[in-house]
């Protein structure tokens, strides 16, 4: 069991935390919740004594084992000769302890213990136990046999995650993982946190993992600390409940207080009244100030609007591309891109995720194969990489006019005010901004001229919770076309209309949701690695299809045109009767109008009721129609 009582903590003089209670119960998965920059990675230093609190105390009850007792990743990612299966491994420290002391003891008697220990703990299953963990996290047997060195930084903190996993500490402390993994990672983690069987406590962001994997919320305001019972959409709607009886509670009291307020003005210099005037005066004193407590301001994000480009913004005909002569990373590529796409990419890293993500950014060539892309295409790509490529020492300002020079500083500035860096933020240093700002702030640089396309390549590793239903309302509200790469299923799932599945070096649609797709990621990791997709024969077959799988792309993109070219059609017939009831309406609120004969009235009001009927049809056929269009897609 955890307990946090009375806390306080600083940092520079500024309050992360004051007066703060809360107690995780042992044997809860919790998730950490709260704004960036409320204290969220420093209380798990707390937790872990990296540092002390300035006064009040935390107390951790329960841990048996010093060597597994309290576990976290290591913000240095493990490198070495060591590969990642023994690196998880020597995780367990008393089944490294153990098998150690059986190699050099020579006392039959302690021989027998450690043997005895060692099969108490399951140590002769750990190989298997830690390849699982490790191919749930995406590596293969071949990999997980190649030393540390060679993997970069992203899959070596995998590798760290794995070895905490495989080592079940009684108290487990996550920060941010999915930020290192892909989809496919993150929704094996999902499964396997679910299950864990001792004390969880998960910082994150992912409302999806939050109402998955955890049982109960510890919520970061204000520099408290808050425990709900439940997932994240159970805290919403009790912190909802919360913050509106804390509402109307204050509403009462600032009526209490006008009035007893009006008595003392009105009584406090009448002799026989003085007394009531001053014990009114002294319960206004302990009432306080009545504030209402106000939810923080939501962050907003606005793209620009594209200018029109007729369709198709991009086509690929059995293109190739990679990166090394007559070595593809993906062939045959054949998709169509238009401007009201919404695509999200999957397959594991690794699979070509990024490298389509660029062929489509004009950012990598393709090796072979037709392509079109319209005249004047414009694509903003949002990728990890360029958040550390940010100038340090310039501001968010100057950043956005070097790429607006002929802009007036007030377009600038509504520029990154449409990503939530509003006042102070604006002209605050790169290097003291946080994560997420920097993220906000390069997807403000890569929306600066009004793009066709957006490209975000795991666009939420630094977003909250706030920011990221912010993100989904804004790509809604785009009018170009979206491709994401995410871990995200939430934002996936709000978001996209349309599935591309990225593996053995092809691009094909993915018929089913989110769901399907787990249930098919479980069903592929039992199969025999020799038939995933049965590559040889798929190929062959694709090759005899190939012009008969053209022809029926081609018949359907031209039935989906027709079909979208009806609902804009009947969209714009709708803004048309819409606005011409509305010009009815005024003229039948206007007295003169009732000046007029009663036959003229008449047809005034008949008019009015035939565009209301007329109304009624054209939004029945554009739901109709817009229905179809979704079927067809």
């Amino acid at each position: 069991m955890i307990r946090i009582h009375d806390m306080t903590y600083r940092v520079a003089g500024r309050i992360l935390f004051e007066a703060a209670s809360a107690t995780v119960p042992k044997g809860h998965k919790v998730g950490l919740i709260g704004r960036n920059g409320c204290g969220k990675s420093t209380l798990l230093k707390l937790l872990i004594g990296d540092v002390q609190p300035d006064s009040g105390m935390i107390t951790i009850d329960g841990v048996k084992d010093t060597l597994n007792g309290i576990g976290t990743v290591s913000q240095e990612a493990p490198s070495g000769e060591q590969t990642p299966l023994e690196f998880a491994l020597s995780a367990d420290k008393e089944r490294t302890e153990l098998i150690r002391r059986s190699k050099t003891e020579t006392d039959p008697d302690t021989i027998a213990e450690i043997q005895t220990r060692l099969f108490d703990i399951g140590a002769h299953s750990a190989p298997a136990k830690a390849a699982t963990i490790l191919a749930g996290l995406g590596f293969n047997n071949d990999t997980q046999n190649q030393p540390l060195s060679s993997f970069s930084g992203g899959w070596r903190m995998r590798v760290a995650i794995a070895a905490l996993l495989f080592a079940e500490p009684e108290i487990l402390l996550l920060d941010e993982p999915t930020n290192h993994l892909d989809l496919e990672a993150t929704i094996w983690l999902e499964t396997h946190l679910k299950a864990y069987p001792k004390t969880l406590l998960i910082v994150s962001h992912d409302r999806g993992l939050l109402n998955r994997a955890v049982n109960g919320i510890l919520h970061v305001e204000a520099h408290r600390i808050t425990f709900y019972n439940g997932g994240y959409d159970r805290f919403e709607k009790l912190r909802e409940e919360k913050l509106a009886l804390q509402e109307a509670i204050a509403r009462k009291q600032d009526a209490q207080r006008k009035h007893m307020e009006k008595f003392v003005e009105r009584f406090r210099y009448t002799a026989s009244k003085a007394r009531q005037a001053q014990s009114r005066l002294k319960a206004l004193e302990k009432m306080g100030s009545g504030t209402i407590k106000i939810a923080e301001a939501n962050t907003v994000f606005l793209f620009p609007e594209p200018a029109l480009l007729p369709p198709p913004l991009i086509t690929l005909d059995q293109a190739s591309v990679g990166y090394a002569v007559n070595e593809p990373v993906l062939t045959d590529i054949s998709i169509r891109l238009d401007a009201d796409d919404r695509i999200g990419f999957l397959g594991q890293n690794g699979n070509g995720k990024s490298t389509l993500a660029k062929l489509i950014a004009n950012r990598l060539e393709k090796m072979s194969g037709d392509s079109h892309r319209a005249a004047k295409l414009k694509v903003g790509f949002f990728a990890q990489h360029q958040i550390e490529e940010l100038t340090l020492d310039d501001n968010a300002t100057e950043h956005m006019a070097r790429l607006m020079p002929s802009a007036p500083l007030d377009r600038v500035r509504a520029r990154l005010g449409g990503v939530g860096l509003i006042q102070d933020k604006q002209t605050t240093k790169v290097k003291f901004l946080s994560g997420g700002e920097k993220a906000r702030l390069t997807i403000a640089l890569i929306t600066h001229d009004n793009p066709h396309v957006l490209i975000l390549d795991e666009p939420t590793n630094h977003l909250d919770i706030d920011a990221r239903d912010a993100l989904v309302t804004a790509l809604n509200n785009f009018k170009g076309a979206v491709i994401l790469i995410s871990h995200d299923r939430r934002l996936l799932e709000l978001t996209v209309d349309r599935l591309w599945l990225i593996a053995d070096g092809t691009v094909q649609p993915f018929n089913g949701d989110l769901d399907d797709y787990s249930s098919w990621l479980r069903e592929r990791a039992k199969e025999p690695k020799d038939q995933h997709f049965k590559i040889d024969q798929k190929k062959q077959i694709q090759k005899k299809n190939k012009k008969e799988m053209r022809q029926n792309a081609a018949n359907k993109r031209k039935a989906n045109a027709e079909l979208r070219k009806r609902v804009q059609q009947l969209e714009r017939r709708l803004q048309q009767l819409t606005s011409k009831r509305e010009q009815i309406i005024s003229r039948l609120g206007d007295n003169d109008t009732y000046e007029l004969s009663t036959s003229d009235l008449k047809q005034i009001i008949f008019e009015k009721e035939k565009v209301d009927i007329k109304i009624t049809e054209t939004e029945g056929d554009w739901l109709q129609a817009s229905e179809m269009l979704e079927l067809a897609k």
